[in-house]
């Protein structure tokens, strides 16, 4: 629940005349919560040029650029999938342009000389040498056929210590669930080694040293990562086998439960912003408050929200995911394509995009996530659970979701269970203005210093 930038890219051929612009060109982009370099590479050859592209913030090179046209000083680009489109004028060694997407548009300019990355702030961030021994360790996911690597924690490098794992939110994330300069569970993670509790961190399936196929994935498929990572703990000497728990943070607040069911061996778990409620309510919820949050006309939010509930129900009634996409596509065709040339996006960039959002939708994670009901799930928990939501979040709206696992605690007659909103935090449990994503990188905290002691105090409670 934390995509928020994405770049697909796909160039149109034209040809190129006048000024040979052969070479590397550097900009950066910047948008609301954050910044993101990338750089064009443009190699001559006889019919005109050949380009691929790098975005060094996201991690990727030589993405192939299929098509780009120069003429009369003006640069010309289009990304079809992402309903991107480029135009930029060449001054004085300087290609000032527009970057557009789905009707926003941004300036970019484009120089020879490479954008510098500006470190954030980001003062909860501990610096090594840390007091206590930190391992790097991998295990595999023997059902799925992987290996995950990670990072274990320990107090001490001798002794017997309770543990938990975290469980990263949805989208591809590291160890430490970097976002926007953020990384949430290494702060968590040397908070809580340092009042004694032993932490594994690891890389999602696909994701930097471990190996798999994120894409592919479901939220169950995540939940047998877990599993796995339990497993190698109860492999180590230093680890007190009956004191085990798991912490997840948004969808990894949706597996912590998969996983206990699963596994009475768990000994707690604690749901950072995790959902409790069926995945299109939640994106429904999280669409209406984030684009209020940003000024969205209510018309068009009740718009936009119709149009959201026919997608979601189309493709949860689809037998198969090529049916799912093919209803999808009918209903971003005739009801989202009107919307956006209404608001100035160019015809031409419709039919791409249309076909970019339907594929996303129909994706085998998506899809999975919109049909999960994870209440089923809580009701069956029988070991403490402790749930977690900012006050401010917009992504999973603390009142019905902590509302939602108080009755499944009820229903089920789980005693252990304490549920708590608090004051001034977002869904990354930083203090925040408003709690839009907007906000998440322009914060300098990373995690509530409130949050943190609420955490490590229930912990320590269920562990003695």
């Amino acid at each position: 629940m934390k995509k928020l930038f994405t770049f697909v890219i796909l160039f149109a051929v034209t040809t190129l005349f006048a000024q040979d612009i052969s070479g590397p060109w550097y900009g950066q982009l910047v948008f609301p919560g954050g910044k993101l370099r990338i750089t064009i590479n443009i190699n001559k050859t006889e019919n005109g040029y050949t380009a691929t592209m790098d975005s060094p913030d996201q991690g990727a090179k030589n993405i192939p650029i299929q098509a780009i046209g120069f003429e009369n000083n003006l640069l010309a680009f289009g990304i079809p999938q992402g309903g991107i489109s480029y135009k930029g004028t060449l001054e004085n060694d300087v290609i000032k342009g527009t970057f557009s997407q789905g009707g926003n548009d941004l300036p970019l300019d484009l120089s020879r000389n490479p954008a510098v990355a500006e470190k954030p702030k980001r003062p909860q961030e501990p610096v090594k040498p840390y007091p206590y021994y930190e391992e790097e360790i991998t295990f595999k996911n023997e059902k799925a056929g992987i290996t995950l690597a990670g990072t274990l924690t320990l107090p001490k490098k001798e002794g017997n210590y309770p543990a938990v794992i975290l469980i990263t939110g949805s989208g591809a994330q590291n160890r430490d669930e970097e976002l926007l300069g953020h990384k949430p569970f290494l702060i968590l993670s040397d908070y809580l080694t340092k009042k004694g509790i032993a932490v594994l961190r690891y890389d999602d399936r696909g994701t930097g040293a471990s190996t798999g196929s994120f894409t592919k994935g479901t939220t169950n498929d995540f939940a047998t990562d877990v599993q796995a990572a339990f497993d190698y703990l109860k492999t180590r000497k230093e680890i007190n086998k009956k004191k085990i728990g798991l912490m997840g943070h948004s969808e990894g607040g949706t597996i912590a439960p998969i996983v206990a069911n699963a596994n009475a061996d768990v000994a707690y778990i604690v749901l950072l912003a995790g959902t409790a409620i069926p995945g299109d309510e939640i994106l429904m919820l999280q669409n209406y408050l984030i684009g209020k949050a940003n000024g969205m006309p209510e018309e068009e939010l009740n718009k936009l929200g119709a149009i959201n509930k026919k997608v979601y129900t189309a493709v949860k009634e689809a037998p198969d995911a090529a049916t799912a996409k093919k209803r999808a596509t009918e209903v971003f065709t005739n009801e989202l394509k009107p919307l956006l040339l209404s608001k100035g996006v160019p015809q031409d960039q419709l039919g791409p995009y249309v076909d970019n959002q339907a594929a996303e939708v129909s994706s085998p994670w998506f899809s999975n996530f919109i049909k999960y009901d994870p209440y089923p799930a809580l009701e069956k928990v029988k070991c403490p659970i402790l749930a977690l939501n900012g006050e401010k979040d917009l992504q999973v709206p603390p009142t019905a979701n902590l509302d939602a696992i108080k009755r499944a605690a009820a229903k089920s007659g789980n005693k252990k269970v304490t549920t708590k909103q608090l004051p001034g935090l977002n869904h990354l449990f930083q203090t925040s203005t408003t709690g839009s994503p907007q906000e998440y990188a322009e914060i300098e905290e990373t995690f509530a210093p409130a949050a943190l002691t609420e955490i490590s105090t229930w912990i320590l409670q269920q562990v003695k």
